[in-house]
């Protein structure tokens, strides 16, 4: 069962059905637990081969009416979605550098049913690295885009490897803080060795487990029939494709939910090593190296 779906099922008893009243207006629950997952994803940083550090600090900003509503609630809100934030940590592998917090304020900006979310790494006295700076201070947060009205705000794409948040409705709607500048990053898993020729050789990396791209397309999805099934429900069963080459590039083959490409939403973009790709709720992380 899916992170999201155990959620759900937990929020449904919660206070003698309370919530089943509280969210009644477009902002639901399940929609910032879904906005809390893609802001791990979007501002995930790899220290090393076996540790991707993620925000641990969130802030969800809710119109007053909103606000209003749920602030009776915000502590037992907060929880579920810190727990709900842990558990999917765990599914991805991801680490965090503090405990996990996630808190509602008021925002007079935005209309009922918009949201956004900002988030940060802030480090616990025991876990904070020798010599690393505190949490820089947060980027200008974007509203929630699509469908009501309400556009994104433009902000500078922050360096990689943590990518910037998509623009598409649906996306959550923030811009996370950048980790501390001054932490000390290891150098990314060695690449596979060269293939003989000086060629370039490409691959992928699916929560730690890497696939080689030996041919000129790889087709990613949920059928059986895919080059790499990805066995995730928000995934079509033909969802992307990839064509190595000079660029390589990634094409949408007609998915339901489309392709999320270092932190934008697209059909069809360029790839360079590195290159974050979130299909579902699934993080893909495109690989090139010359021999």
């Amino acid at each position: 069962m899916g992170v999201l779906k155990k959620f759900e099922q937990r929020l449904e008893g919660l206070v003698n059905g309370t919530f089943a009243k509280v969210f009644k207006s477009e902002v639901q629950p399940v929609e910032i637990a879904g906005a809390l997952q893609r802001e791990c994803d979007n501002n995930a940083t790899i220290w090393n081969r076996d540790r991707t550090v993620v925000p641990n600090d969130f802030i969800v900003e809710l119109s007053t009416p909103d606000f209003e509503r749920l602030s009776p609630y915000s502590g037992q809100l907060g929880d579920e979605l810190a727990g709900m934030v842990r558990d999917y940590a765990k599914q991805q592998r991801y680490t965090f550098m503090g405990p996990i917090k996630v808190n509602l304020e008021k925002a007079d900006d935005l209309d009922t049913g918009l949201y956004r979310v900002r988030s940060r790494t802030l480090a616990s006295s025991t876990s904070q690295a020798p010599g690393a700076a505190p949490a820089a201070p947060p980027a200008p947060p974007a509203g929630r885009p699509g469908g009501y009205g309400y556009p994104p705000a433009a902000a500078p794409a922050p360096p990689m490897p943590a990518a910037p948040p998509p623009g598409a409705r649906g996306a959550g709607g923030g811009y996370g803080y950048p980790p501390p500048a001054s932490a000390p990053r290891p150098p990314a898993a060695p690449a596979p060795a060269p293939a003989p020729g000086g060629r370039t050789r490409h691959w992928i990396e699916i929560n730690g487990a890497r696939h080689q791209i030996s041919r000129a397309t790889l087709v990613l999805g949920r059928s059986t029939e895919a080059d790499v099934r990805i066995d995730d429900p928000g995934v079509s069963r033909r969802h992307c494709e990839i064509r190595t080459g000079t660029p390589s590039v990634i094409q949408d083959l007609g998915s339901t939910n489309g392709i999320v490409v270092d932190g934008q939403h697209t059909t069809r973009a360029t790839l360079r090593d590195g290159s974050r790709i979130v299909v579902g709720s699934t993080t893909v992380i495109y690989r090139q190296a010359e021999g």
